[in-house]
């Protein structure tokens, strides 16, 4: 018998953060256009989510979309056009929140493999019950709940697949309905286009009925605070115990994140996931935690896993990543023993950088000398990417080219 795995499942915001996730290891991914998700700030034209779709298919993996807005009555007309789509493209799943499209979708393709949403907000084996009697085959868990809460679930449901977030953004409200960024910019969460508006600064008071005009601080100090600033989830400490419970899906929040996060966590997750199953009783968390510190975050936190979790969840202070590391580029061609790297940061002569190879764990370590602009003979000693896509042509040994196919991404330490 073919032994369990949990499955990797990552995000898809556009066609190359799509081949990235697959390259580095996902096992499936997640994603969405505006035509057929209703999702704000898609970049993936149906052409490209076609192309998309091929790509993962031949690479044996999966891929589900999303559907997950709350309806309103204008989206209904959309909703035929959407199922005469999902039929051509066929999907591995549809990722489905609002329990009126649910019944929608089920009714006229009743073969698709429907998933609830986390903006379902599904924290009880009561409601998985429900969706799985509604023909739901597949459930994630809403951020906020435990892990026991979760272990709990999966022995009372054992016929529904569990899916649940590992790493990523937490959400101020349950996972998305929350109302302050249509509040403050009208930009509505529940319908995609979340402004982060938990991720701004405020200042607070409070006015007493008794003592009119007159205003108490609840802030330790008058620079203001991020009181609604939650650091970000990595479970990546407790992925043995994930791992041991056999949870079927195990999702990276981030459709609006770059190609190097993408790569980041699939690549770290992959090997942490693969070193779990290969010798469970030798594994150690510090070796990949040590490489998601190098991922732009707010400090980690564990959120919800162990229960409602305290003011050590919160960064009150600021939102700025506390990294060394940023993205540096990625691989847009090889040419010979050169790649062409696509360029997201400054680079100067002299400068050190990391090319983190699908194939090796290990970051392979790039020293810059001349730098010389692809597709031109100009010779540089520093070189910003701009808005023009700005590509480098670098060197590397014949023997060490094939570590680095397309889409394989570079990083640099700013400090």
């Amino acid at each position: 018998m073919e032994q369990f795995k949990s499955e990797l499942l990552l995000p898809a915001g556009s066609l190359s953060r799509l081949k990235t996730a697959i390259l580095y290891g996902a096992d499936a991914v997640y994603s969405g256009t505006p035509d057929l998700s209703l999702r704000a700030r898609s970049c993936f034209p149906l052409e490209e989510l076609k192309e998309g779709i091929d790509f993962v298919h031949n690479a044996n993996k999966k891929i589900y979309l999303t559907l997950n807005l709350f309806s309103h009555n204008k989206d209904a007309d959309k909703l035929a056009v959407f199922i005469n789509t999902i039929k051509e493209l066929n999907p591995d799943g549809i990722i489905i929140s609002d329990p009126g499209v649910f019944q929608y979708v089920h009714d006229r393709v009743p073969n698709l493999p429907i998933h609830i949403s986390t903006q379902a907000n599904v924290s009880s084996y009561l409601t998985v019950d429900f969706w799985e009697k509604m023909g739901a085959v597949q459930c994630v868990l809403s951020r906020e709940t435990s892990f026991k809460e979760i272990v709990e679930i999966k022995e009372k449901c054992p016929n529904i697949k569990i899916e649940m977030f590992i790493h990523g953004a937490m959400c101020i409200s349950y996972s998305g309905r929350c109302l302050i960024s249509a509040f403050m910019s009208f930009r509505s969460a529940n319908q995609g286009a979340c402004a982060h508006s938990c991720r701004w600064k405020y200042k607070m008071y409070l006015e007493e009925e008794e003592r009119p005009n007159q205003y108490f601080s609840i802030e330790e100090d008058d620079k203001g605070t991020y009181f609604f600033n939650s650091k970000d989830l990595c479970l990546m400490p407790k992925l043995d115990k994930i791992l041991e419970a056999k949870i079927d899906s195990l999702k990276i929040e981030g459709r609006n994140k770059t190609e190097y996060y993408v790569a980041q966590t699939a690549r770290i997750y992959r090997k942490a996931i693969d070193d779990y199953y290969s010798k469970p009783n030798n594994w150690d968390s510090k070796i990949y935690m040590n490489e998601l510190e190098t991922l732009q975050n707010r400090r980690y936190t564990l959120g919800f896993f162990d229960g409602i979790p305290g003011q050590t969840a919160q960064d009150y202070n600021e939102t700025a990543s506390k990294s060394d590391y940023r993205n540096c580029g990625f691989v847009r061609e090889i040419k010979d023993n050169v790649i062409v790297l696509e360029l997201r940061h400054k680079l100067s002569k002299g400068d050190e950088f990391d090319l983190l190879s699908p194939y090796q764990f290990s970051p392979y370590k790039i020293k810059l000398g001349d730098i010389k602009i692809s597709n031109s003979n100009k010779i540089v000693d520093t070189v910003s990417p701009g808005q023009l896509n700005i590509a480098i042509d670098i060197c590397v040994p014949k023997e060490d080219i094939k570590l680095f196919p397309k889409y394989t991404v570079a990083r640099i330490k700013i400090k």
